[in-house]
């Protein structure tokens, strides 16, 4: 006998496996339509492996409702959900992604021991976009602004992908509301990037997108549903603007960091050692006490396939949040 859950739990698993059908239709007709399309190839590959993580994941088994609810941050009305309880740790999404089966796995595994607190960055999901900006600063004024409005002085930062640059720049432009740091495939400079990551943003058109899974649960979710291509010529603009957030900032943050990287997943290797010597890595951690910060990098992972690495991920980083100061 097949209980009401399982059979709900069921017909969601078969939704998401016609998404990803259909997805890889799309970009098999494109690919086939127009074979030279990289920065198309990628997205669309972009959002397999997305989807692929919703059904090898399942639906939040046992999780009780989360509190939600809009902030009036930054001239926003910024959408966000609270899930669990225990130490806060608010978790950033990369670009085009929202609150939805992405994240619905981390979120299930985090807050199992903590309060997490999950955002919409500007135009993402439910928060509607605005004529400002979209850089890391205005973002992470964004997040400071979040925590006030929760009474929440502090917490633990956890971002991927352009969450990881606004996770960053929270401890620097924030330095009292946050405790750790946990950027997963961000660099803190635009020449951090390899080559054909910094020639792919450029190229990228709203058409690229057209009838893909991202365009649908962006007129899903948004109050602004008919503005799809407004959201990507704006990530467009901020991804070509060139950006440095300060060798000698990163340098200064008291925040513990932890980098977590794939071995090909666009960053340079170079600029991942930088960063993690910037927060005081690169030490014989037998003959003295090491860093707080952290280095890793997952073998045969891209910056797409890091996101389905939550089993391996999240383990690591609880274990960096719960870590205690090493005595000196």
């Amino acid at each position: 006998m097949v209980l009401k859950p399982q059979l709900k739990q069921n017909k969601r698993r078969l939704k998401i496996m016609r998404k990803i059908i259909a997805s890889e239709f799309h970009m098999r007709k494109i690919m086939n339509s127009k074979p030279n399309m990289k920065t198309t190839t990628f997205v669309l590959s972009m959002l397999l492996s997305m989807l692929l993580s919703m059904l090898l994941a399942g639906v939040v088994s046992g999780q009780q409702k989360p509190t939600t609810g809009y902030a009036p941050v930054g001239g926003l009305k910024m959408y966000y959900e609270v899930h669990g309880s225990g130490d806060p740790v608010v978790l950033l999404h990369g670009a085009f992604m929202a609150i939805s089966g992405d994240w619905n796995d981390w979120i299930g595994e985090l807050s199992k021991t903590r309060k997490v607190i999950a955002v919409e960055m500007q135009g993402h999901g439910r928060t509607a976009d605005i004529k400002r900006d979209l850089s890391y600063e205005n973002l992470a004024d964004d997040v400071a602004g979040l925590l006030d409005y929760l009474k929440i002085p502090s917490a633990d930062i956890i971002g991927y992908s352009l969450g990881g640059g606004v996770a960053m720049q929270c401890a620097i432009r924030h330095p009292e509301k946050v405790r750790k740091v946990v950027s997963i495939s961000a660099p803190f400079r635009q020449d951090g990037l390899v080559k054909e990551g910094l020639d792919a943003f450029p190229k990228l058109t709203p058409e690229a997108f057209k009838g893909s899974p991202i365009e649908i649960e962006y007129k899903k979710l948004s109050p602004t549903p008919d503005k799809f291509a407004d959201l990507v010529n704006h990530i467009k603009a901020m991804a070509s603007r060139p950006f440095d957030f300060g060798a000698d900032k990163l340098k200064a943050t008291k925040a513990p960091m932890f980098f977590v990287h794939g071995d090909a997943d666009g960053v340079r290797l170079e600029h991942i050692a930088e960063m993690y010597r910037l927060n005081g890595g690169e030490s014989h951690g037998d003959l003295r006490p090491r860093s707080a910060s952290r280095l890793a990098i997952l073998p045969d992972t891209t910056h797409v396939t890091l996101i389905n690495r939550m089993t391996t991920i999240v383990p690591m980083v609880n274990d960096f949040l719960d870590a205690k100061p090493q005595k000196q």
